[in-house]
């Protein structure tokens, strides 16, 4: 439970690094809309048809929006014969998950979210994963990685 109180502390961290602003009625700051937004237009900027509208939405259940996400923060680093898109199954969703978070951790986001949490769509372990992919996006824009 510390950890997973912990990662909602470094999302809402790492929203403060990339100068998220808006603020709901409420005055709190509207992350998950913003890092939803970016998402979605990194996807469809990157010739992806994939699109999600909420952190528990069931189709990030089999891994491939966030596999697609990570192609188009960095090109060529997904190989597509190691990713099942048709995954119907447990199994098949648990192995495409296992594949996103080792490759998001290989250019370089820092991921504390298990791939079971992507499969069971625990919203706030998925909501650090792009938080940390955005940050990937953003620095690589910003300093040409």
């Amino acid at each position: 439970t510390w950890e997973k109180i912990e990662n909602c502390g470094y999302a809402v961290e790492l929203g403060k690094q990339i100068k998220l602003t808006k603020c709901a009625s409420t005055g709190h700051p509207i992350v998950d809309e913003e890092i939803i937004k970016w998402a979605n237009k990194k996807l469809v900027d990157g010739g992806k048809n994939k699109k999600f509208t909420s952190f528990n939405d069931s189709a990030l259940s089999d891994g491939t929006v966030i596999i697609d996400l990570i192609e188009c923060i960095r090109p060529g680093s997904i190989m597509y014969d190691q990713v099942n898109t048709s995954a119907a199954g447990h199994d098949a969703k648990l192995l495409n998950a296992q594949y996103a978070v080792s490759v998001a951790r290989k250019i370089g986001a820092k991921v504390y979210a298990l791939p079971e949490d992507i499969v069971e769509c625990k919203n706030k372990m998925i909501l650090t994963m792009f938080a940390c992919l955005m940050i990937v996006d953003f620095n690589s824009e910003n300093f040409d990685l």
